[in-house]
């Protein structure tokens, strides 16, 4: 496995954001895409992206052999939600390991969650998705969507080795559809891929990200800069 760059890397948050405006979709209006209800919500969030991830998404699944279908899991996911699954995970890790510093907490922490200020699904530029086959039956990826590196014995990673070989063949098949759409993979996590965040210009070499944090109802926000006391 090659270096894992986290979203609490200095070097994410440093690049820049020019928000291009672009809009939130709903991807389930014309059942193109298999939306799962795991991660729903009364305001139906989950289910947005922003426009041109959806059409890459839509190109992705026209990738995919007979049979197989991309499934939906999350897409959008409101500021402070993100902030309650960032400061919940990072008080399960202080609490399991006192002796680590601020810092080192919230490293550890963007393995699993993004910091809030940096989180792609909040700008709706993410999305955590999974294979199934055309009667809905969720295909072997090694763990189940959003399993968590304790959980997994670090199996959530996309490129761990201690999954089986079927496991392996579809991960390879779902990294082969999204990245050749232009997406990019955060490699703690095989189920999230993301396009025009920042991560994604880290990792394709592009100046700045072109989506930045979005409001549901009322487009793009200003992004909240990390105050000093969370490290990097």
């Amino acid at each position: 496995m090659g270096e894992v760059v986290l979203m609490s890397d200095a070097r994410i948050a440093a690049i820049p954001v020019r928000d291009c405006g672009e809009p939130l979709r709903d991807v389930r209006r014309g059942g193109v895409i298999a939306v799962d209800e795991r991660k729903s919500d009364d305001e139906g969030a989950f289910a947005h992206l922003r426009e041109g991830l959806l059409n890459r998404l839509m190109d992705a699944q026209d990738l995919l052999p007979r049979g197989v279908r991309l499934l939906f899991v999350e897409g959008y996911r409101p500021p402070s939600l993100q902030r309650f699954y960032f400061e919940r995970y990072a008080d399960e890790l202080r609490a399991g390991h006192p002796e680590w510093s601020a810092e080192q907490v919230r490293a550890a922490a963007s393995r699993y969650v993004s910091p809030p200020e940096i989180a792609p699904h909040s700008a709706g530029s993410a999305v955590d998705l999974t294979l199934v086959s055309d009667d809905g039956r969720e295909l072997d990826l090694g763990t189940r969507v959003n399993a968590s590196p304790e959980e997994s014995d670090g199996a959530c990673y996309t490129e761990a080795e201690n999954i089986g070989q079927e496991a392996r063949a579809n991960r390879r098949l779902l990294a082969g559809v999204l990245s050749g759409a232009g997406l990019v993979n955060y490699p703690t996590e095989w189920w999230h891929w993301s396009y025009g965040d920042r991560y994604w210009a880290f990792v394709t070499g592009a100046g700045h990200a072109v989506y930045g944090p979005v409001d549901l109802d009322r487009g793009p926000v200003a992004a909240v800069a990390p105050s000093p006391s969370q490290g990097d």
